[in-house]
């Protein structure tokens, strides 16, 4: 990754000259303030703020090249757990924010709830299927969005195939719904918030401190944490950001996701939601699928995707990453990709999809904002996400003949 670097003994390099937006991130600007416009008159105010919440998301995640995939990715191949240090901060500061008002149902005088699922062979099938893909799609759910909106071509082709993956999981939903299950379990539901927080935070303490060992065993040290806040000016608009600071900035921001939206921050419903209205307009009928029986999803799907809250965050995300890249001057699409760079993007994909739906969300619903919530369901699907991991960097070599280097680091 990216990240600022102290080195002793050397005269700091001269600042770098500021860059102009240049025209995609005007375009991306520009599209942001008329989305802004139109969702606060025609839509609402608490949805014109979701989007410029999503838009934030996407300049963090690019900024501090917050990757969940290289993270594990790292922590698999290489030992350096840096990366998923830096998420069990993400987690635990969360957790810490999210548990008082998810037990008590309220935030600010209004009802919120978590993302609490029940724990099924669908779930442990799908985070695998999802960890899999991770690693051939080159990028989780939220790093196909921050990457396809600063630039990378690659990842468009991942995310359409995404996008295809989720709407054959809505096919099949009610068979895998079938299957075993044991209910739902909220941890400050059923514990209480104060000692939900501190199970969670030992259970991410132990995670930490298994990193520092395997780290040090491996190599002797422990890498420098990259925490170090940018000293000049610039450095805030055009990047990289410390990782540290990127993981308490995604902790807050979807914090304010709960605050206004009732519930954290998701991004794969979307997905399937996207993937319908385009079979619809191709003569497919997917009001008659099972999981669009569901009142909510209903309504979603008659509705215009400018009153789905993950749809208006996700744009946000992709336009948010687009001025951060512009800004960055680092927006230069590379559309010269190796055919078996695209088989692993479809194929990831397509796994990448499926399995977020069977599993009740992604790396963000299932494993960040599921985690958050209190649930059971996330820490399994953590568990057997990072299984598919691990199959899937096993399998890159045959995609990947190179050492992959991602256009947008992070992912």
């Amino acid at each position: 990754m990216a990240h600022l670097k102290a080195v002793q003994g050397r005269k700091a390099p001269a600042t770098p000259p500021s860059r102009p937006l240049g025209l995609p991130g005007i375009a991306a600007l520009a599209l942001l303030l008329a989305g802004l416009g139109w969702l606060a008159g025609m839509v609402s105010l608490v949805q014109a703020a979701l989007l410029l919440v999503g838009s934030g998301l996407g300049v963090v995640l690019y900024h501090a090249a917050f990757g969940f995939t290289s993270g594990w990715r790292r922590m698999i191949v290489e030992r350096r757990g840096r990366g998923l240090r830096a998420q069990m901060l993400l987690l635990a500061v969360a957790v810490v924010l999210f548990f008082p008002p998810l037990a008590s149902g309220t935030l600010f005088g209004h009802p919120v709830h978590g993302f609490v699922s029940p724990i099924g062979v669908s779930v442990v099938a799908g985070a695998f299927m999802f960890g899999l893909g991770m690693q051939l799609g080159g990028g989780c759910a939220s790093g196909t969005l921050f990457t396809a909106g600063g630039g990378n071509a690659r990842m468009v082709i991942t995310l359409v195939f995404f996008i295809i993956g989720s709407v054959l999981a809505t096919i099949h939903f009610d068979w895998w719904m079938s299957l075993p299950a044991l209910a739902p379990v909220s941890l400050p539901e059923t514990m209480g918030s104060a000692n939900g927080i501190f199970l969670s935070l030992a259970l991410f303490g132990v995670i930490a401190l298994a990193t520092l060992w395997l780290e040090k065993r491996r190599h002797g040290s422990v890498e420098a944490s990259g925490g170090v806040l940018p000293s000049d000016r610039s450095r805030w608009l055009r990047g990289p950001w410390p990782l540290l600071l990127g993981a308490l900035a995604l902790a807050l921001l979807n914090f304010a996701t709960l605050a206004l939206a009732g519930r954290p921050w998701g991004i794969t419903s979307a997905f399937a939601l996207w993937g319908a209205k385009g079979a619809a307009m191709i003569g497919f009928d997917p009001g008659s699928w099972a999981y669009w029986q569901d009142a909510g999803r209903a309504a979603s799907l008659k509705e215009g995707i400018d009153h789905d809250v993950t749809s208006v965050m996700n744009i946000g995300i992709v336009l948010g990453a687009m001025v951060a890249a512009s800004l960055a001057g680092r927006f230069a699409p590379n559309f010269r990709i190796p055919l078996r760079s695209v088989a692993a993007a479809v194929i990831g994909g397509l796994l990448l999809g499926y399995g977020a739906r069977i599993a009740f969300g992604c790396n963000i619903g299932a494993y960040f904002s599921g985690i958050a919530s209190g649930s059971l369901h996330g820490w399994v699907w953590m568990v057997f996400a990072f299984a598919g991991n691990m199959l899937g960097v096993r399998l890159r070599p045959f995609f990947f003949r190179a050492p992959y280097r991602p256009a947008v680091k992070g992912c």
